[in-house]
């Protein structure tokens, strides 16, 4: 079964999202903000891969990762969508000015 994981990166009040995917072979792919699946030999260099283009996990922020990259956890909306074609449109989320 495949392993999903969301990773982020902020342009000041936009977030990019990165679809980290692990696949039974032990492989890994990546959903870039652009539509692009992007094929690793493994999980660990896709991970890599994301934290060099200074992507973080999802999974391990907290309110004080989020705070000092502008942002609270409530706000974000992981995409969903049907397939990756649509998917590509969400995967750019500007989110409302803070107060």
């Amino acid at each position: 079964m495949n392993h999903d994981q969301w990773w982020l990166a902020t342009l000041g009040r936009t977030i990019v999202w990165a679809r980290l995917r692990e696949l039974e072979a032990g492989t890994a792919e990546v959903l870039d903000s652009d539509g692009n699946t992007l094929a690793y030999d493994s999980s660990d260099s896709a991970r890599a891969a994301l934290m060099d283009a200074e992507f973080a996990a999802l999974d391990g922020m907290d309110t004080e990762d989020a705070a000092e990259r502008g942002f609270a956890l409530e706000e974000l909306v992981v995409p969903y969508a049907e397939d990756d074609d649509r998917l590509r449109v969400l995967m750019v989320q500007s989110l409302p000015r803070a107060h």
